[in-house]
């Protein structure tokens, strides 16, 4: 059976090693430890393996904390140390500029963290029925796998969230159209836990006595979902409190229904939203877009600072839900939205918008490639980019910089969801520095 030491993590926290010039992807081994594996995928050029003996083991190991670690999909980093594991994203961050696009920032940011335990305050969990024995699981997928992991906790989960699993495998078994639900969302306000269950089939009577008596026994509140997100409707009880995060340094409170995108992690939320308003430095009577702008995470902050602010958003339910929470927390005089594909962003559908001084740019995985080319001569002086995939920043960044004429200026990881490979980061750019003559000095900007 082959060995090998391990060099590094790959964007999926599996250790790689070489084997006769072949590159070896090996899950759950750890940079600088040396392993005995199998492998069960092969490439022409990769193969991907498992772990089979730890001959020397790392000095970051830790025991993972969670029984299913190993089996549930749920986390790849538990057995690596919680320092280690930032620093750890802080590497693949700096290895994508540089082996994608030959960059490096002028500045790398200290990294964002904050607990590594009960942050995940929005989870997707999958319900299965089991045709043999009619045994319900509920939790995320397994590891490499369709199956679901029967999971009786979750240490991301807020610990009361956890704690409503094993509650939640009854009721789910005394459903008569237990196997008609998919899925139940799960999503955690400032002061109300929803439990979204999505829906192949309508409930019976009984059923719906079962719901309530469940939601008033745990202090949750349940929607049903009979199609698409529009359909997402409050169940019970009809009344009580909105979902809603807050943005205490900004006095702002956003609110959301269980279906719109919002960050799992308020806490490191709060402080990813301070950073990029740090960096953005918005400033009364600028005109700023924030593109990708959801239902307004970043929008109203910076309308806060008495800049005028451009949200453009491709759904029309989140703008909606945007130009709601501008009223609500009374900077709709600051704030305008628009409905656009930036995805297809071109020059002339960029011009439209007007002259903007800065931009902050939060896309989906995907980057926003189309609208980094869409940029202008007249574009933004200073670009605040957040970031979901390192691999699209750094493809974008590359543009910015070879085509565009800006500098990276910064960047830096946010540790959104601890103990898995997600890399979340934030990148400064500024254009390059031109000289202006003020009173016969020099100055940049």
């Amino acid at each position: 059976m082959p060995t090998g030491i391990i060099e590094s993590l790959d964007h999926d926290a599996r250790g790689i090693t070489r084997l006769e010039g072949k590159t070896i992807f090996v899950e759950g081994a750890l940079p600088g430890e040396q392993v005995e594996y199998t492998c069960f995928q092969t490439r022409p050029s990769y193969e991907i393996a498992r772990v089979v003996r730890l001959l020397k083991a790392s000095p970051d190991r830790v025991q993972p904390k969670c029984p299913h670690f190993g089996v549930c999909g749920g986390c790849s980093m538990q057995h690596l140390d919680p320092s280690a594991q930032v620093a750890a994203k802080q590497r693949v961050l700096e290895s994508n500029f540089w082996h994608l696009a030959r960059l490096i920032p002028e500045q790398l940011y200290a990294p964002i963290y904050g607990a590594f335990s009960g942050y995940r305050f929005r989870a997707r969990l999958s319900v299965h029925v089991t045709a043999n024995k009619g045994d319900v699981l509920i939790g995320f997928h397994q590891r490499q796998s369709a199956q679901v992991a029967d999971m009786q906790q979750c240490l991301n989960l807020p610990s009361p969230v956890s704690a409503l699993l094993t509650p939640l495998h009854r009721l789910i078994a005394k459903l008569s159209i237990a196997r008609k639900i998919p899925q139940i969302e799960v999503a955690v306000g400032e002061y109300v836990t929803v439990l979204l269950l999505r829906l192949l089939a309508p409930l019976s009577q009984a059923d719906e006595v079962l719901l309530r008596a469940f939601a008033d026994s745990h202090g949750i509140a349940f929607y049903l979902q009979s199609k698409g997100p529009t359909s997402a409707r409050r169940f019970y009880p009809l009344d009580g409190p909105q979902l809603s995060y807050r943005l205490p340094d900004f006095a702002i409170e956003h609110f959301f229904s269980p279906t719109e995108f919002t960050q799992v992690n308020p806490e490191l939320n709060r402080v990813l939203v301070r950073r990029a308003l740090t960096l953005l430095d918005p400033q009364r009577g600028e005109r700023i877009a924030d593109m990708f702008c959801g239902l307004g995470n970043f929008t109203l902050p910076i309308a806060r600072s008495g800049a005028v602010v451009i949200g453009v958003e491709g759904s029309r339910e989140l703008v909606r839900r945007a130009s709601k929470n501008a009223a609500a927390n009374g900077v709709a005089a600051q704030v305008s939205y628009s409905v656009a594909n930036l995805f297809e962003a071109t020059p002339e559908s960029l011009a439209a918008l007007g002259h903007v001084d800065k931009m902050l740019i939060d896309p989906p995985r995907e980057g926003a490639v189309n609208l980094v080319r869409a940029i202008g001569a007249n574009g933004p002086w200073r670009i605040v980019y957040v970031s979901c995939n390192p691999a699209t920043l750094a493809r974008d960044a590359a543009i910015l910089v070879t085509q565009k004429g800006y500098r990276l200026l910064g960047a830096g990881v946010i540790n959104m969801f601890p103990n898995t490979s997600h890399v979340e980061s934030i990148a400064l750019f500024e254009k390059r520095s031109t000289l202006i003559t003020l009173q016969g000095l020099p100055r940049t900007r």
